[in-house]
């Protein structure tokens, strides 16, 4: 019987694993850590964000700055409604949230790995953990690999490692080129008055954009006790995070809190101005902000809280408006976001066939998951991903 190593015991190597056919092959996953899947356990909060309801490939990749136009074809084969149905097969219920997320009606993250656990025990896939691999060799049309435990012989292999600098090494080693590693996903570090002791404080929509790159993003923000995070500032990190790693995370951001054209706003403004004139400004709920937000535009903009709305000269709206529709902020370094740590880089997809994600470069070896040049925006488009490659690997085994 033909030998599989499957290195990584992470999304990627386990969902291989529970697809592939134990009747034609030996499958075994080496894991270097004591615990297995174990960005499965953290993601979404402990909850497992499986996916995204995002069921048009098409609409799909455009959550991917890296690997939109390869992982086309992969999710024409196997999607988001695909993955729903793998686990409604098994009895795992999921549930679609507000903003289309998807997770296990369950709310952890246990009731997926317990499902893997479960798949791939019936078809008796062997887990060494704590195995180390320290190098990998062709030998005579094989592979050896070698561990911590031991050196395990391979027909074939499936690498699906994560983005270690570790592992990116070992197979470039074996020949494969690795694009430089940056961090994708993460939030801004802003020392600002305007945001300080506001943490917590929410915005259902802003615009952010960062003028240097010419690029910007809208969505939901949150101030963070460092600066900002939300979907607004993640997306813009993720699509741009090759230029931000070059400026050192050093740049300055546009934000307009409201999602409103400045000239929008005036008229707003106006038409407050004239309803309502004795009212004071500190009172005044002109827009969709909160109170202590609203307070403190108007302590940067050094406007007494207690002037009569009617006393408000054209330089001082003007200046509210600035600072609340175009406020440019200094960042000067980055955060995690959460525990979800995104890399961009890896292995260089020209060297990948995307009709079975096979290298290349080396016969009988696959690739899958985040130990390639491919990364997504936070929402479930990574594991998505990971689930998709995986069953394209599996296939591809299945019909040898």
């Amino acid at each position: 019987m033909k030998q599989i190593i499957i290195i990584g015991g992470g999304a990627a190597g386990f969902f291989c694993a529970a697809n592939l056919d134990e009747t034609k092959y030996k499958i075994t996953i080496l894991e270097q850590n004591s615990d297995v899947l174990q960005k499965v356990k953290i993601s979404g909060g402990g909850r497992c964000n499986v996916t995204h309801a995002c069921f048009d490939p098409r609409e799909l990749v455009q959550f991917y700055p890296r690997g939109n136009k390869e992982l086309l074809s992969v999710f024409t084969k196997f999607q988001p409604g695909d993955t729903m149905d793998w686990f409604d097969q098994r009895k795992v219920s999921l549930k679609i949230e507000n903003d289309n997320r998807i997770f296990p009606e369950s709310n952890s993250s246990q009731t997926i790995i317990n499902t893997f656990l479960h798949e791939i025990q019936q078809k008796n896939v062997e887990v060494k953990t704590k195995c180390s691999v320290k190098e990998i060799e062709k030998l005579d049309g094989k592979y050896s690999v070698k561990t911590s435990l031991g050196d395990f012989e391979a027909d074939f292999v499936i690498y699906t490692t994560g983005s270690s600098p570790k592992s990116l090494k070992m197979i470039e080693n074996l020949g494969h080129k690795i694009i430089d590693l940056v961090p994708s996903l993460f939030t801004f570090n802003i020392k600002d008055d305007l945001l300080k002791d506001l943490a917590g404080t929410s915005f259902e929509m802003a615009e952010t954009s960062i003028p240097k790159l010419k690029t910007e993003e809208s969505g939901p923000l949150l101030i963070t006790h460092w600066g900002l995070s939300g979907p607004a500032i993640l997306k813009i990190s993720a699509w741009e995070a090759i230029n931000l790693a070059k400026v050192k995370y050093n740049f300055e951001i546009q934000v307009n809190f409201i999602s409103k054209d400045i000239g929008d706003a005036e008229e707003l403004f106006q038409s407050f101005k004239q309803s309502n004139p004795k009212k004071t400004i500190g009172q005044s709920k002109i827009f969709d902000v909160t109170n202590r937000f609203w307070q403190r535009i108007l302590e940067v903009s050094k406007v007494d809280l207690n002037k009569q709305v009617a006393n408000i000269s054209g330089k001082e709206m003007q200046t509210i408006l600035e600072n609340i529709c175009k406020k440019k902020f200094q960042v000067t370094g980055k955060s995690t976001f959460k525990d979800e740590f995104v890399t961009a880089g890896g292995v260089d997809l020209k060297e990948i066939n995307f009709k079975n994600m096979s290298s290349k470069i080396l016969p009988n070896f696959y690739v899958a998951g985040e130990v390639l040049n491919i990364d997504a925006v936070t929402g479930g488009f990574n594991f998505q991903a990971c689930w998709s490659e995986a069953w394209l690997i599996a296939q591809d085994l299945n019909s040898k």
